[in-house]
């Protein structure tokens, strides 16, 4: 019973004393809250003045900044105003000036037309007076003023041929003191600084072998081998009783070589079929094919060129191939673009596109197809496509006379292009040709009335022209070698230039008995 009684007292006095712990709990909690809220009120407060100082701070910095920008538009503007302003007085016054300008020609032009009319009122009496003079000379003279005009044209004609023959005769002169001993300066001097070998055109080119056997095995069984080979490389192959000799027979010579270098190989590699030799062409093709495209750069190299469109470098290249009267295209190029750098060096011009024309001026000789423009034209066309300077362009397509000159360049390039082929040894001229030409110089000449004799000399470079002293003058000598020099430039071709001297003697023969 005693251990139950203490049982029971001693849970009465843990339920009391939890009862009591947690009162005294809830009341120390309530006090903590209420100490931590009244402090969170205070740091609200603290904050929140801090956030209401910090804003008004904000707000006077973007007020002060809002009136500075005000300040600065205001300026702005207030310039602006002044500007316009005086812009305004500016036009105002050019306004004035213009309003005075034009009273001023107001005034001019009524002081010209006072003049116009005062002009025409002069004109008219001048036109009366000058009637009444030429009425008055015609009563006196018997002529009427067409028939005395027509006597005074022919009464100053024989004077005037022989006042001009005179005249250009002086100035010839005069001019020989000067320009042509420079001129032959310049082109000596030119002419010694470049040489140039030359090569002979052939239509035909000759294949050595070593010895007939290998004819037949050209030629094949029932001629398929030399038939391939036509049709292949577009030559005429002419296997005839020539000892050691194959003739190759075209007119291109870049095809002739492609033949020749198949040939070559071909019979070098012993196996010579129909197949192979197509194969072979093909092969040899490509490789003249680059051959002539690092014929071009090498040119263009050697003469300092850059810059050239790789179609005219093939152009270029193609021109070793071909030759004109006897003289090799690709040499006669480098010769004429030597010429011309030289000069335009001694002429104060730039040598770079002088040598530059040179080069290109033949180009319109190797194109892909056949047109119908002379080459110098075409090749002015072909350098217009490939993007070469207007001056280059017209340099090329005026060489010829084909095309107005429009720069310095044209005329050098015509000079050192003449120059080139005229020299001797440059190119070959088949005799009828060169008989024919020598003829009709002294047929020409020989066609004017006084002349008794024509000499053609220095291989057509000279004519000299034997005229009556009894029937021509001294003064008219002049005229007749200028008259003979014009009719040779229009009507006959010739390489280089021709000189005409007229020669007029008097004789007195008598014999002592």
């Amino acid at each position: 019973m005693d251990i139950i009684w203490i049982l029971v007292v001693g849970v009465i006095a843990f339920a009391v004393g939890a009862f009591g712990a947690n009162y005294f709990a809830k009341r120390n909690a309530k006090s903590g809250a209420n100490e931590i809220l009244e402090k969170a009120k205070l740091e609200a407060e603290v904050l929140k003045n801090n956030e209401v100082i910090k804003g008004k701070e904000e707000g006077m910095a973007i007020k002060s900044e809002a009136e500075k920008q005000a300040n600065q538009r205001l300026q702005k503007v207030q310039a602006s105003e002044a500007k316009a302003k005086q812009r305004e007085l500016q036009l105002n016054q050019q306004q004035g000036e213009v309003q005075r300008r034009r009273n001023e020609l107001d005034t001019l032009k009524q002081q010209l037309d006072t003049r116009t009319n005062q002009l025409e009122l002069r004109t008219q009496e001048l036109d009366k007076l000058e009637k009444s003079v030429r009425d008055t000379l015609e009563h006196v003279s018997g002529l009427s003023a067409d028939q005395a005009r027509e006597k005074l044209i022919e009464s100053l004609r024989d004077e005037a041929k022989t006042a001009a023959a005179s005249y250009v005769n002086d100035i010839m002169a005069d001019a020989k003191l000067t320009a042509n001993k420079e001129a032959k300066r310049i082109i000596v001097e030119t002419i010694q600084r470049v040489a140039t070998e030359t090569a002979v055109e052939n239509a035909v080119t000759v294949f050595h072998i070593d010895n007939d056997d290998i004819k037949g095995r050209i030629i094949g069984r029932e001629g398929r081998n030399i038939r391939a080979l036509e049709a292949a490389t577009g030559i005429e192959i002419i296997v005839d009783d020539t000892p050691e000799a194959i003739v190759l027979s075209g007119f291109d010579p870049v095809r002739r070589e492609i033949a020749r270098l198949a040939l070559h190989q071909l019979v070098a590699d012993g196996r010579i079929h129909p197949a192979r030799i197509e194969e072979v062409v093909a092969k040899v093709r490509k490789q003249v094919e680059e051959e002539i495209i690092e014929t071009g750069k090498r040119t263009a190299i050697d003469l300092g060129i850059h810059g050239l469109h790789p179609e005219l470098i093939r152009l270029i290249g193609k021109m070793k191939y071909r030759s004109s009267y006897g003289q090799n295209l690709l040499q006669h190029s480098r010769e004429t673009a030597n010429l011309c750098a030289i000069m335009a060096s001694e002429l104060g011009l730039n040598p770079k596109k002088a040598r530059r024309a040179g080069l290109l001026h033949d180009i319109g000789k190797v194109p892909d197809d056949e047109p119908e423009l002379p080459h110098a034209q075409l090749g002015m066309k072909l350098a217009e496509q490939f993007k070469e300077k207007p001056d280059i362009c017209n340099a090329i397509g005026a060489h010829h006379d084909e095309e107005e000159a429009t720069s310095l360049y044209a005329p050098i390039v015509q000079v050192c292009d003449a120059i080139s082929g005229a020299r001797p040894g440059a190119r070959r001229e088949a005799v009828e040709a060169y008989i024919k030409r020598l003829n009709d110089l002294e047929k020409l000449a020989m066609s004017y009335p006084g002349v008794v004799k024509t000499y053609a000399i220095q291989a057509g470079r000279e004519l000299r022209v034997i005229v009556g002293a009894d029937k021509i003058s001294d003064a008219e000598t002049e005229r007749l070698s200028t008259e003979i020099a014009q009719k040779i430039q229009d009507e006959l071709t010739y390489p280089g230039q021709v000189r005409i001297t007229v020669i007029r003697e008097t004789r007195a023969v008598s014999y002592a008995k």
